[in-house]
Formats: structure tokens, sequence, C-alpha cells
């Protein structure tokens, strides 16, 4: 009886946290790929406030690359880009 329950409430919240809109799940412990795109202009440095490096693996395939910029913005850049590795390569030598 005690397992049904607590199946019940789990679906429960569940569902609640997906009719409001929210992930289930934080970045890093996603089971997919968080870039459906990626950006390959050249953003400004001052313009961006952190990045995000996640290695491919049995999540996703592709190396992920995400900026948050200043105005709150998320932006998958592509990490192939010369510039995106140069930024990536100062960002986390600090």
């Amino acid at each position: 009886m005690n397992g049904k329950l607590v199946s019940i409430l789990a679906l429960l919240l569940i569902s609640a946290a997906v009719s409001q809109g929210k992930p289930l799940l934080r970045m890093g412990t996603e089971l997919r790929c968080q870039c459906i795109a990626t950006h390959s202009r050249f953003i400004p440095p001052k313009s961006i406030l952190d990045v995000k490096l996640t290695q491919s693996g049995p999540h996703c395939k592709n190396v992920e690359v995400i900026a948050t910029l200043k105005d709150g913005r998320e932006v998958c850049l592509e990490p192939t880009a010369p510039w995106v590795q140069l930024i990536v390569k100062a960002i986390f030598a600090k």
C-alpha cells in the first residue's frame, strides 16, 4: 500500500512540474543534449557572464558550450569556432 501511495505522489509531483514548465533535472544531470542549435557569430567577451562546458558522453554525443550572457539569456556556442575555443580557454584558465 505504501509503495502505491509513493508512486502516485511522485507522479503528481512530476505532473505539476511539467505543467508549470519547470525542468525536472538540472544541467549536468539531464539525460539528453541541452543545445538544439549553436551560435557561431562572435559575442564580445564583455557580454558573457559565465560559460558551462559539457563533454560528450552517454547523455549527448556533442561537446556543448553554453554561455550565460549578462542580460540573462543562455546561448549555445559552436565549440569548433576559434573564438569560442579562445574564450573557453581564457575563462577556465582563471
